[in-house]
């Protein structure tokens, strides 16, 4: 897995560096596990735009994710590495022995062939998923359960993991990818690895194009809109900002202010909060 640059024959290629995408084996999807992705262009129910600067972007397709991976003992052999773009990481196809197929998140260094297994026996090996309670202390893992069954849910994205660090009564001891220590039941499934696609953090668009081709629109700065819509518009030129601090569209303070609450139902089971 790399990145190339790209020959800067004019400024939008000078400074951009793209996926070489040496490590896919695959041009198509499999059929089976695709579900159409509809776009909601940052709206919700009512219509009404709840998340600016969403809109337009390449049509794509959903790609099934097993995030459970509850086929226990039941061997899986990895038939393809493939791109998907509705995530950073890459995912891998996999055929299992009584003719299932699944796509799970590929870890970095697995390689089309290997045979990979779930359950309480499965070896510890990149891309076998295992309780936690059956994972060595100081192996590193991703794609991490907080609740038993509903799935995994952390360190999903491309270059992440999480290092089980001890393991305390019913509760494992798990050190975030933000240095954060918290408790998750050792119940809980993970899979062992590092995510794949590390180099994921080097990309440069280059050019806006692209940019729009992912569904981004473009954000505009509020010193230069009217006053009727933004805190900081209007004036006489470039005009400074007359209020105390820098406000969102609607008035509230964007920088400096809290807005999480102080009491969430998770803090019982953090340890150490993220360094600041």
């Amino acid at each position: 897995m790399g990145v190339r640059r790209i020959k800067p024959i004019c400024n939008a290629s000078r400074n951009t560096i793209l996926y070489d995408f040496a490590e896919l084996t695959a041009d198509k999807p499999e059929k089976s596990l695709l579900r159409a992705a509809k776009k909601t262009s940052g709206r919700n129910n009512q219509g009404k735009i709840t998340c600016r600067h969403k809109g337009g972007g390449q049509k794509n397709f959903f790609r099934l994710i097993d995030f459970n991976r509850q086929k226990d003992n039941i061997p899986a052999k990895v038939v393809s590495i493939e791109y998907d773009p509705n995530r950073t990481a890459r995912i891998a196809l996999l055929s299992y022995a009584d003719g299932a197929k699944s796509y799970i998140l590929a870890p970095r260094g697995l390689q089309v062939g290997d045979t990979l297994s779930s359950g309480q026996d499965a070896d510890i090996r990149p891309g076998n998923a295992l309780p936690l309670g059956a994972i060595p202390v100081g192996t590193v893992v991703h794609n991490v359960e907080l609740i038993a069954g509903r799935g995994a849910q952390l360190a999903r994205s491309a270059g992440t993991s999480i290092q089980l660090m001890a393991k305390e009564g019913d509760y494992a001891v798990l050190r975030m990818p933000s240095s954060e220590l918290r408790l998750v039941r050792l119940e809980c499934r993970a899979t062992v690895g590092v995510v794949s696609n590390e180099d994921h953090f080097n990309i440069k668009l280059g050019k806006a194009g692209r940019a729009r081709w992912k569904g981004l629109r473009p954000e505009v700065r509020g010193s230069v809109m009217n006053p009727v819509e933004h805190p900081h518009g209007g004036g006489e030129g470039r005009a400074p900002v007359g209020h105390p601090g820098p406000m969102t569209p609607w008035g509230k303070p964007a920088l400096g202010k809290k807005t999480r609450k102080l009491k969430k139902p998770s803090t019982k089971l953090i340890i150490r909060r993220k360094k600041k």
